[in-house]
């Protein structure tokens, strides 16, 4: 894996993929009326309505209607469900949807329940010019086997996922090994974003200029984004590992910048 960009419209990424461990992820999008049907059997799913409404049926029971706003722009954090391993879903959208389902490999899960909006916590990380704006999902404290997942919104001319940190070795109580998803959404569309992913040994160091609907993968190294002036920038940052702990290092450059922290 030699540049972690996917376009926009591109089928996303599976976890048997050269290069790359632990996370499947795609996005769906889909018309009012629009059906989707799937499962795993050996990992841990989150079905996040990142906007619009639709009815479900997962892991033998009827959900009824979910959905919490239009698009990721609309307000409160997202509608969704987490299911264990071989658990089955069906979902009709009622108006258009943009659905990610993000999965990682899993023995047992943990029993299938809503990922409720309203129990999700927010945050506001960073001051100035790295202020930005995130709702924690599913972080470590909530039950569940693998699956860590967090978004952000980072106003336009800001700076987020920063200072640049890591999370690719087991090391603890320091550090964790996490792949990582960053899931872009730029508002107005035209806009873009950047995002650099690189190593301490220089063997990896990728900028890409994101725009609305690229995926940008993060199997290893540090990793920063900053938005383009006059566009705010979405990202869904989805996070699986052997251990499900988020424990990073700062890149020791600019560690003397950092002022927020795992918990805070």
């Amino acid at each position: 894996m030699t540049l972690p960009l996917r376009r926009a419209g591109a089928s996303g990424v599976r976890r048997d993929e050269p290069g790359w461990a632990h996370i499947d992820f795609r996005v769906h999008r889909l018309a009012a009326g629009a059906e989707l049907a799937g499962g795993c059997a050996d990992a841990e799913t989150a079905l996040l309505l990142l906007g619009g409404h639709a009815r479900a049926e997962a892991a033998g029971r009827d959900w009824g209607l979910l959905g919490s706003r239009a698009d990721p722009w609309g307000g409160g954090p997202p509608d969704g469900l987490l299911l264990p391993p071989g658990s089955p879903y069906r979902l009709r959208a009622e108006d258009a949807v943009e659905l990610a389902v993000c999965a990682a490999p899993a023995t047992a899960g943990v029993p299938a329940r809503r990922l409720d909006p309203a129990s999700a916590r927010h945050e506001r990380r960073g001051s100035g010019q790295t202020e930005r704006h995130i709702h924690h999902i599913l972080p470590e404290e909530a039950p569940a086997e693998r699956l860590l997942l967090v978004e952000v919104f980072t106003p336009a001319g800001n700076w987020s996922s920063y200072p640049p940190h890591k999370h690719d070795r087991d090391d603890p109580p320091r550090e964790r090994d996490l792949a990582e998803v960053y899931y872009h959404r730029v508002r107005p569309g035209q806009g873009f974003a950047l995002q650099r992913v690189y190593s301490a040994e220089g063997d990896l160091d990728a900028t890409c200029a994101v725009g609305d609907g690229d995926l940008i993968l993060v199997p290893r190294g540090y990793h920063v984004v900053a938005a383009a002036p006059g566009y705010d920038d979405y990202y869904l940052n989805v996070m699986a590992g052997p251990v499900r702990e988020w424990r990073f290092t700062p890149d020791p450059d600019h560690a003397w910048l950092m002022n927020w922290g795992p918990g805070r």
